[in-house]
């Protein structure tokens, strides 16, 4: 009776909320057009959906802009459509293409852990180390805000460092959203990263 009650629920939000059947393929990559949020488009009044494309030769998208522009849930939006695609549900996009992924990996938020002695910044450099073990050529990774809770030229170093490992070496397909607005240069050196 749960699975009914669940598959009943998703078919009719995916009804109501004008989902797409997504395509699963055995294709490497992801890409959606139209992407929404199924939460924050039901709190604004003029929603703006957005395209993502995470394909090989464009595996990890720079993504940049000012604060409460839209990085963070444009970010969560795609993982989320992934995880309702795989689920076997219906999504909040005009249509999606979803390959093979092994597992979502995120690095969003701030914290600090300061009964075990852990700052912010070590948090997300914890986080951040994990994610660099774990993520593999089919894995989609997130990465918010990486290198913010140190000095500028040593946040800019850690996250140009975790964004080229994540294109070159692991190849994940990955967003990574930063204010260091010079991480735009490695789309010129690194042929996976587009802005």
């Amino acid at each position: 009776a749960a699975s009914a009650d669940a598959l009943l629920s998703l078919a009719r939000h995916a009804r109501d909320m004008g989902w797409a059947k997504p395509e699963l393929t055995d294709s490497p990559g992801i890409v959606i057009r139209g992407a929404r949020h199924p939460v924050v488009e039901k709190a604004l009044e003029h929603y703006v959906a957005n395209d993502c494309e995470l394909v090989p030769g464009r595996r990890l998208l720079v993504v940049t802009g000012p604060n409460m522009g839209g990085k963070s849930t444009y970010m969560r939006s795609v993982a989320l459509i992934a995880i309702l695609a795989l689920s076997g549900s219906w999504v909040p996009a005009e249509s999606a293409r979803i390959g093979p992924l092994d597992r979502v990996l995120t690095r969003i938020g701030a914290s600090d852990d300061l009964a075990r002695g852990l700052s912010t910044f070590m948090v997300e450099m914890v986080e951040a180390a994990a994610i660099l073990h774990q993520a593999t050529d089919r894995s989609l990774v997130l990465m918010d805000e990486i290198g913010r809770g140190t000095s500028t030229f040593d946040g800019l170093a850690l996250a140009g460092a975790i964004a080229r490992d994540l294109a070159d070496r692991i190849r994940s397909f990955t967003l990574f959203a930063t204010h260091y607005f010079e991480l735009t240069l490695l789309s010129q050196t690194c042929a996976e990263v587009a802005n």
